[in-house]
């Protein structure tokens, strides 16, 4: 435990020289990110890199996280829908920072190992669904903040419809493959839309998003 605890440590003195919100690197040091990953790969839990974690999906490269995670500028205070619960290990760094926290992964197994380790850590402020066919969680609708960790073809309306106003919205899109991370703030007039920088996650499923 000593040497994750170590590596956890390094890991956040790394990100800390691009990531200024304390709150977010705080956050990231409070969980236990070997947890997350399979046995096989616990020891590059704490590397700045992207990790499979079954079913063809990976957990993302530590600092992708932090940085989307900066951009949604967490209170304390807000509802925050996460598209792609995965590992959960996002799901938790959010509900460290939030008031709520609900999640939809379309992946069975996922959603269940999810839950377990989830639940076992002690979170109280999270709910964990299976994914619809229609993105999102419009139940649970509007959010102050929402979080997608698959890429998206295009900024899917469905999702901009489901914030809040004032909310902010991380999502990459681009190509299967490839794509840019944006920011989307909605106001009163409209979405603004800010490119974040590149990244590569895997396809977002879904109506107004990847057909399988």
């Amino acid at each position: 435990m000593r040497d994750n605890e170590a590596a956890r440590s390094q890991l956040i003195g790394y990100l800390r020289a691009e990531i200024k919100d304390e709150r977010v690197l705080d956050a990231m040091s409070r969980v236990p990110r070997e947890l997350f990953v399979p046995e096989t790969h616990r020891h590059l839990a704490y590397e700045d890199r992207p990790l499979p974690i079954g079913a063809e999906q990976t957990i993302s490269q530590p600092y992708i996280i932090a940085c989307m995670t900066e951009s949604l500028e967490l209170t304390g205070r807000e509802k925050v829908l996460e598209i792609g619960t995965g590992s959960g290990y996002q799901t938790a760094i959010l509900a460290e920072l939030a008031a709520r926290v609900i999640s939809v992964e379309r992946v069975p197994s996922l959603l269940k190992s999810a839950r377990d380790i989830l639940r076992r850590l002690g979170y109280k402020n999270i709910e964990i669904h299976e994914a619809e066919e229609t993105l999102g969680w419009k139940k649970g609708a509007p959010y102050d903040a929402i979080m997608v960790t698959a890429g998206a073809p295009a900024i899917p309306d469905e999702l901009v419809n489901q914030m809040g106003e004032g909310g902010r919205m991380v999502i990459p899109a681009g190509s299967r493959y490839v794509q840019d991370l944006y920011k989307v703030t909605k106001g009163p007039d409209g979405a603004r839309v800010q490119k974040l920088g590149g990244c590569r996650f895997v396809a977002l499923i879904g109506k107004d998003a990847w057909q399988n």
